[in-house]
């Protein structure tokens, strides 16, 4: 009997019930929504790689990840042994830890949690697919087979520009694999004899073949939902940018299949596989019996989450001391006018600049506020129609902008932009890519070795960005005002406010995007910050603030900026001649450039191989896999007057928020902190976690080895899996890992009750909280005053606050 006669008789079967069909298409979403987002290349933005599991506990989420990707979502237990010996994390916080810990049964003690720190508890294995089982059986990795035949078409079906040929364009995924798959003999030479018959014998649409597969295979209504997310975990990075295309066409209204696609191709491959090895068969009915099962954390799984729990409560423990401190040697009269205000991204990055900044003079005052500048902008550069969204991923754009030329300059860099993406895709094409160098080599040497002498570039100006979307003068000063409240700005303005965007100069880096702004969509700060000081400078603005509880300062001028990370170099950019006189910006610039200096002896302790005179070099270095950290370190949120950090040494590993609970009436301010800023907080902070703690499943690979592939990720070497998240080198150093993996620990200077009331509102936010996602505490007067507990508690002894 042929193999296809096999699969025949395999997948013969009576129609399922409705309640089957329902059940199994629930299941298949279900998987679909517990796949994390990748972004493209482009505009990448970090996304929480748990997004599908925030409903949950963390440590249900354990096991759920464990099942369906083989990873922990905590650290070796050797990382906590080695900070308990330190001293790093005392008795009260792994005491404080078992106290919270619930569903360790029967519970243990602080002696026991310490000594199992010797071992490593049962290492996770994720539960086998049949392409797992047939190739335990046989000599052919089947796995490896799925990943190369899969991933060489979805490079070419989901390319975004790369490619000069892409397979059946405009039809959709699963069509356009099936169309592939039957003339791709990659699988019947591996030995899967008669699969391109059984790919044209597949049903029309994915949904059918989904439901063919679930009963061919066995897969109950019970387990299907992680045998599902199991199969899609496979697919890695191109699972993930299926679900990046769901995610953006749900924003605009709209669905996508891709992701459900994804699905019935792999499901497509197991029926195959378990006609071709039916010796598979009993192994595939015990991991469906498997998949049935409850997701129950393991006894282990609670151990390794009670140390965790014991280092983030260390962790902020630390914290709070520098808090107090600040608190207490915080100046108790309010200082007179500043000279200069600048207003910097929350970022991290930015932490250390604003210390340094606010050393130069007692009449600097530093502001902390989203990136973005709280204006949703779809903007359209110089010499291109495609509009970039410069806003947090959360949230669509309203406003429209562009930065213009002259007419016959617009239109030289229109074809020069063109003729650059052509000029790439040569370079970059398998065949014309050897070509290139064998034509341009010698030519081409003379630009790497000036790039690796580090030639400077010039940071290009371009034209000032303007609104295109049309603003009356009651919009203006509605905008104007919103932002100015939100800021803390609206009452107290010094002669110059600085709005400083950031962003990142690098070379030869297919992730750039990701050191840029993720508060601008994953470009940088620049375009915000200039629409924001022209419509704060604008006579209409101006003039109908007063009337929305704003008080304008009549000599207040407003300039924008950016702050280059890799270099701590700031350019203002000074749109409007009249902004601001000379002198003032003379001393703001010296101000700066003292700051910067200051900035890259910081964080060139931190770098390796380098020195306060080499850290900017590093952005010019085509061969620099480390140009800067990013956001490597981040812990903690934190959102209240400057007062309450200023004096504190925070290491660049917290998001400063300014927030004045007392000028928030109705708390508008501090639902928006909660709802957007947090969350993007959160994502980034989970992305470092998850790179980090499951770099197999979340973690972008080694950059060494890295090639570009369609402009939306990368793959590690010449094909197979697309590699999302964070490539090692941006957390380890060669020697150690350099990013501390902490769930972050929200403070927010501000009444309970008021927390609370935003967290009834928005349930979603409240479940990163309840769930374990992020910890959250309340501030009086700077100082830590109470923790937020599950189920909108909270326990308010300062003493304890640290505690359970």
């Amino acid at each position: 009997m042929t193999n296809r006669e096999d699969t025949q008789m395999l997948l013969q079967h009576t129609p399922p019930t409705p309640a089957r069909v329902d059940a199994v298409l629930k299941a298949a979403e279900a998987a679909a929504r517990a796949i994390p987002p990748a972004f493209p290349l482009d505009a990448t933005v970090a996304a929480n790689p748990f997004l599908g599991q925030t409903g949950e506990p963390f440590a249900t989420a354990c096991a759920r990840l464990a099942r369906v990707a083989g990873v922990r979502l905590t650290r070796p237990r050797a990382d906590y042994a080695a900070e308990i010996v330190a001293g790093s994390v005392a008795d009260e916080d792994l005491s404080a830890a078992l106290e919270a810990c619930e569903g360790l049964h029967p519970p243990i003690d602080l002696q026991t949690l310490k000594a199992a720190c010797l071992g490593e508890g049962a290492a996770p294995a994720a539960l086998p697919t049949v392409a797992e089982l047939a190739a335990r059986t046989g000599a052919v990795d089947w796995p490896t087979v799925i990943d190369r035949t899969v991933g060489l078409w979805a490079a070419g079906h989901f390319d975004r520009g790369q490619a000069l040929w892409t397979p059946a364009p405009g039809r959709r995924a699963y069509d356009a694999w099936k169309a592939w798959a039957t003339h791709d003999l990659t699988p019947e030479i591996a030995g899967l004899a008669g699969f391109c018959a059984h790919v044209a014998d597949a049903p029309d649409t994915p949904e059918r073949a989904i439901l063919r597969a679930a009963d061919g295979l066995g897969v109950t209504a019970a387990a299907a939902e992680t045998a599902f997310h199991r199969l899609l975990m496979d697919f890695g990075g191109w699972a993930q940018h299926a679900r990046w295309l769901l995610w953006r066409a749900e924003l605009d209204g709209g669905t996508d299949g891709a992701l459900t696609d994804l699905l019935a191709i792999r499901l497509l491959w197991e029926e195959a596989l378990l006609a071709h090895a039916p010796q598979t068969q009993a192994g595939w009915a015990a991991t469906v019996a498997a998949h049935e099962a409850p997701l129950t954390p393991t006894r282990d799984q609670m151990i390794d989450a009670t140390l965790q729990d014991a280092s983030e409560r260390a962790h902020q423990r630390r914290l709070a001391a520098m808090l107090a401190t600040a608190a207490a040697t915080a100046a108790a009269a309010a200082p007179p006018r500043p000279a200069l205000q600048a207003a910097f991204c929350i970022d991290v990055r930015s932490e250390i600049f604003r210390r340094a900044l606010e050393r130069q003079s007692p009449d600097v005052e530093t502001v902390g506020f989203a990136g973005f500048f709280g204006l949703p902008v779809a903007h359209r550069d110089h010499g291109s129609d495609a509009a970039e969204a410069h806003l947090p991923a959360l949230l669509r754009p309203t406003l429209a902008s562009s930065s213009r030329a002259a007419p016959d300059a617009e239109q030289d860099a229109r074809i020069a932009a063109r003729a650059m993406r052509a000029w790439g895709r040569f370079r970059q094409a398998a065949v014309s890519s050897f070509a290139f160098v064998e034509a341009a080599g010698p030519l081409y040497g003379f630009k790497l070795v000036k790039d690796a002498l580090g030639a400077k570039r010039q940071v290009e100006m371009g034209p000032p960005p303007r609104f295109e979307t049309e603003l009356d003068a009651g919009a203006k000063a509605d905008a104007g005002a919103a932002v100015l409240k939100a800021m803390g700005l609206a009452n107290a303005q010094a002669p110059l406010v600085l709005l400083i965007g950031h962003g990142a100069q690098v070379a030869n880096n297919p992730h750039e995007s990701a050191y840029h702004c993720g508060a601008c969509g994953g470009y940088t700060g620049a375009v915000s910050a200039r629409l924001l000081a022209t419509l704060l400078n604008d006579p209409e603005t101006r003039a109908g603030l007063a009337g929305r509880g704003v008080s304008l300062a009549p000599d207040a001028i407003f300039v924008g900026g950016l702050h280059d990370t890799t270099t701590d170099e700031v350019t203002l950019y000074v749109d409007d001649p009249a902004q601001g006189d000379a002198e003032t910006l003379d001393a703001a610039r010296v101000w700066l450039a003292a700051a910067g200096a200051e900035t890259r002896a910081e964080r060139a302790a931190r770098l390796p191989n380098a020195t306060p005179a080499t850290v900017a070099a590093r952005a010019l270095d085509w061969a620099q896999v480390r140009p800067e950290w990013g956001l490597a370190g981040c812990a903690a949120f934190i959102a209240g007057p400057r007062a309450a950090t200023a004096g504190a040494d925070l290491a660049g590993r917290a998001f400063l928020h300014s927030y004045d609970w007392r000028r928030d009436e109705g708390g508008a301010t501090l639902e928006l902190i909660l709802t957007a800023p947090v969350v993007v907080a959160s994502w980034i902070s989970l992305q470092y976690y998850g790179s980090a703690v499951a770099p197999e499943a979340f973690g972008g690979g080694d950059k060494l080895i890295h090639n570009v592939v369609g402009g939306i990720g990368v793959v590690e070497g010449n094909g197979g899996r697309l590699r999302a998240g964070l490539p090692t080198q941006a957390l380890h150093d060669g020697e150690r890992r350099t990013h501390e993996p902490l769930r972050l620990s929200v403070m927010i200077e501000a009444p309970q009750e008021a927390v609370t009331a935003v967290l009834e509102r928005h349930p979603a936010v409240r479940a990163l909280f309840d769930n374990g996602w992020m910890h959250l505490f309340a501030l009086r007067d700077g100082r830590i005053a109470a923790r937020y507990r599950p189920g909108l508690e909270w326990r308010d002894d300062v003493e304890v606050g640290l505690a359970a």
